[in-house]
């Protein structure tokens, strides 16, 4: 019996050593005792915006219906305005950035162009040092057959 004492306690002396001795910390509480009444306050706050909202659309809502006739094309009117300038300020931008990209790569093909010729008459000077080269070992080469 006095071993099932002992395993009884060893389950709880492991939960006690889970569990922090001490509470909170000085700069939780403060964090809680700041932050409480500004959530409470934030709170109400948006609780008073949903009813200025429901007192003003149930207001508003007999007027709409009385002026929808005037309303309802004017609100198509200004949308299809809006519509407009934005789509003609994004095609005017997106035209001005492909012309920046094109001149951009039609300078940078007039740069390398430059490169391209001198790599080149590079080219063209190693290809031609070599075959000097390989010209003056082949008249070597017949000279010492001629001597021989």
């Amino acid at each position: 019996m006095a071993e099932h004492q002992v395993q009884q306690q060893r389950p709880t002396e492991g939960l006690k050593s889970l569990l922090p001795d001490k509470g909170p910390s000085t700069s939780q509480v403060l964090a809680v005792v700041t932050l409480f009444p500004i959530g409470g306050i934030l709170l109400t706050l948006a609780g008073l915006t949903l009813a200025g909202t429901v007192i003003g659309l149930a207001v508003t809502t007999p007027l709409f219906v009385i002026f929808s006739p005037v309303l309802v094309p004017a609100a198509i009117t200004v949308a299809l305005a809006v519509t407009g300038f934005l789509a003609s300020g994004a095609l005017g931008i997106t035209a001005l950035s492909s012309l920046t990209w094109l001149f951009n790569q039609l300078r940078q093909v007039r740069g390398t162009a430059k490169e391209q010729m001198e790599q080149a008459k590079r080219r063209i000077q190693e290809a031609a040092q070599q075959a000097g080269q390989k010209t003056e070992k082949a008249g070597q080469q017949v000279q010492s057959r001629a001597q021989t």
